[in-house]
């Protein structure tokens, strides 16, 4: 079964600790710009994004690689680059609508999420649990409850705000 990677950015503390884990799983060394999930910050109101490749379905990166370099990976369900056909072109990097394909400088290769083979390191070192590893099919599931929630709030909001005005 195919499983995702699902960010709470709510509870994102904007601690980092997944950009450093990342890097240092994949190159040995505690560099952010080397990870492949960055935090994204907007300090003035206290809210951190970590922004994940979002394993597309019809990814505009894949599409738009003109050697083909880009492919799912048929047992875990991600996209993955093919380095021995990668031209490093970075086409990908500038077709990525989330920011998710990177181009290291000093390797001169494109690099995005790899799910880790399977067990992402950001979500076994997330202390606050802001990244989970969940099957895509339930993905939905909480946010159609929080929708549902606020849906309801807001009628039932408006439903109050109508009886004080026809009662005024």
């Amino acid at each position: 079964m195919e499983k995702i990677l699902k960010v709470d950015f709510e509870k994102c503390t904007g601690c980092r600790l997944c950009e450093l884990v990342c890097s240092v799983t994949h190159d040995g060394i505690s560099n952010p710009s080397r990870s492949r999930i960055r935090v994204v910050k907007w300090e003035e109101i206290g809210v951190y994004v970590p922004m994940i490749c979002q394993q597309c379905e019809n990814a505009p990166c894949e599409a738009v690689c003109p050697v083909g370099a880009i492919k799912r990976d048929e047992d875990l369900g991600f996209l993955a680059v093919d380095y021995d056909v990668c031209i490093g072109c970075r086409s990908c990097v500038s077709a990525c609508p989330f920011g998710a394909m990177n181009y290291n400088k000093t390797d001169k290769r494109v690099f995005k999420c790899d799910l880790c083979g399977g067990k992402p390191q950001c979500v076994a070192f997330c202390e606050v649990k802001a990244i989970d590893f969940i099957l895509a099919e339930t993905s939905s599931d909480p946010r159609k409850r929080e929708a549902a929630m606020r849906f309801y709030t807001s009628q039932q909001h408006q439903a109050e705000v109508g009886s004080h005005c026809r009662g005024a």
